[in-house]
């Protein structure tokens, strides 16, 4: 996908100011700091229009980007570990599962896991939820630059029994080097286009 235009429309917190529903929306989520703003930052080759931090728990607001005129990604909040009070982070929940299982015009959510942890609970518990609502689901194992080959196929078989998907279904990403970037796009416009 050649990403022509790329730009900020809203932030918010509740479906009243959501913004119109005119274009189809793919939602990133995982962990605080797994990596989601530099993946979509990678996408849309921008360094900066969607905020990274190196402190988690910074997107705090489910936040809209329209992609090329035709569709938006969405950006949101982490969960699971994030330096936010924790009243903040109650209304995540609520916030986000409001969001997934009421907005009619997403298209599919990309699941960003880190490749040197191993998914708890929160992440199945997700996976499970999403499927229960069909909604499709992209795989994307972050950072896996950080492990050498050998280590990197031993991380994505025990990533994907942890998951109870198959392997072959995930796809690992680096930030650094763009690994899998055409990759997510292919599964992203097949969601939108096909």
């Amino acid at each position: 996908m050649k990403v022509v235009s790329s730009e900020f429309i809203k932030s918010a917190a509740k479906a009243s100011h959501y913004p119109d529903d005119e274009y189809p929306e793919i939602a990133f989520a995982g962990r605080s700091n797994v990596g989601k703003s530099s993946l979509i930052n990678t996408l849309i080759n921008r360094k900066r229009l969607v905020k990274t931090s190196s402190t988690p728990g910074r997107t705090q607001l489910i936040n809209f980007f329209l992609i090329n005129k035709l569709f938006s990604f969405v950006d949101l909040p982490g969960y699971g570990y994030a330096k936010v009070p924790q009243a903040v982070k109650k209304q995540w929940g609520p916030m986000i599962e409001k969001y997934l299982s009421a907005r009619k015009i997403l298209y599919g959510v990309v699941l960003i896991v880190d490749i040197r942890r191993t998914p708890g609970e929160s992440e199945i518990n997700f996976i499970d939820w999403l499927n229960s609502y069909n909604i499709n689901t992209i795989l994307v194992v972050t950072k896996s630059d950080k492990l050498s080959k050998t280590k990197r196929a031993k991380q994505i078989v025990m990533i994907g029994n942890t998951l109870d998907v198959n392997p072959d279904s995930l796809i690992c990403f680096s930030a650094k080097s763009g690994m899998g970037k055409d990759l997510i796009w292919k599964a992203i416009e097949a969601l939108i286009f096909e």
